[in-house]
């Protein structure tokens, strides 16, 4: 039986059915898109909702419940990437802290030498009663 490459004269397939060829160019463009979306874009929009339903929350408008979504829903598409990282690192098991050995402790440094205590630690002595 001859190999796949060389039945009936056809050329191997280049790539794979995940990066089929002409995607470079859609695949740029999605980048670009989620860069846009997600960049300075996505950061103004976000800003100007959260304030613009925090002043709603504030004249009444609003339900708080609905300002937190709006809140919460922001914070969730522009920390969309490092959520997924930290799901991704928990489940290959990289999220785990490091076992790093203890830092040496330093002593503490000597406490200063007390004050000179004043002759007469009494402040108002004598100063009600008059010198004879």
């Amino acid at each position: 039986m001859l190999p796949v490459q060389f039945v009936a004269g056809f050329a191997p397939a280049s790539g794979s059915l995940a990066d089929p060829a002409g995607s470079g160019a859609i695949v740029a463009a999605v980048t670009w898109l989620l860069g846009t979306l997600l960049g300075t874009v996505a950061t103004t929009i976000a800003i100007i909702a959260v304030a613009a339903v925090g002043l709603m929350m504030l004249a009444g408008r609003v339900n708080i419940r609905h300002g937190l979504t709006v809140i919460v829903g922001s914070f969730i598409l522009l920390g969309a990437s490092t959520i997924a990282a930290g799901i991704q690192a928990s489940l290959a098991g990289g999220g785990e802290a490091p076992h790093l050995p203890p830092p040496s402790a330093a002593p503490p440094p000597a406490p200063p030498p007390p004050a000179a205590q004043p002759a007469n630690p009494d402040p108002y002595a004598g100063a009600a009663v008059p010198q004879r």
